[in-house]
């Protein structure tokens, strides 16, 4: 059974989730307060986080729920609907977000599809070379010039489809079906967002020797070939 926090205090969306949640067939722990969430022994495989706490700020709960479980998948609550926002959210180490009011029926199928779906699926190579990057899928490590980066689950999932096509044009579909699932049901600005960060990453830890990801407007992403 999948083990979910859920951090919300508002009373009436607080129960409505969290009796949602159980008749779905979740073992459901409902903090109200930031602090509460931090106590909550652990792991949980997914945290649905509102933002908007009355003792801790949100992000900092999402930064520190996100170093105590890697694996877990964050998915975050909010009314801010402001795009720097979101970003902001995805950045502190969200794999999702959910603006209110939030649909039961589209929440419901997020988190079974962010369930359902964990890692991406195993590529077809153990280990893809692309230049000096290396991302090891069985060990789940990525490197450049034997320099490790360390990434997020999404991250690694995200570089290791592109790089089994490396110099070939992916779709944001694609990319949406094979890393996050299917069925997706709502926006892919996480992905865009996912991908920002892994550019980043990548430059930052590589000194700029890392292959490109380059944007394909109206189409999806590619990773350069050196």
């Amino acid at each position: 059974m999948f083990r979910v926090l859920l951090v919300e205090d508002d009373r009436a969306i607080g129960q409505a989730l969290e009796s949602s949640l159980r008749l779905t067939g979740y073992d459901v722990r409902w903090s109200r307060t930031g602090a509460a969430a931090l106590a909550e022994p652990g792991p949980f495989d997914l945290v649905l986080l509102d933002l908007g706490l009355p003792d801790v700020d949100g992000l900092d709960v999402c930064r520190r729920l996100r170093a105590a479980m890697p694996p877990c998948v964050l998915v975050i609550l909010t009314a801010r609907q402001d795009e720097m926002d979101v970003v902001v959210g995805l950045e502190a180490g969200a794999d999702d977000y959910l603006t209110k009011p939030v649909r039961l029926g589209e929440l419901l199928a997020r988190v079974r599809a962010h369930l359902r779906r964990g890692p991406a699926g195993q590529p077809t190579r153990p280990v893809i070379t692309v230049g000096p990057l290396r991302v090891d899928t069985a060990g789940r490590r990525v490197s450049v010039d034997g320099q490790e980066i360390p990434l997020r689950t999404k991250e690694f999932d995200l570089l290791a489809r592109l790089a089994e096509q490396a110099g070939a044009a992916v779709s944001r579909d694609t990319l949406m079906t094979d890393v996050w699932d299917a069925h997706w049901y709502g926006s892919t600005k996480t992905l865009d967002v996912h991908i920002a960060a892994l550019r980043r990453k990548l430059a930052d830890g590589s000194g700029g020797q890392a292959p490109g990801i380059s944007t394909l407007r109206g189409h999806g992403y590619r990773l350069d070939l050196p």
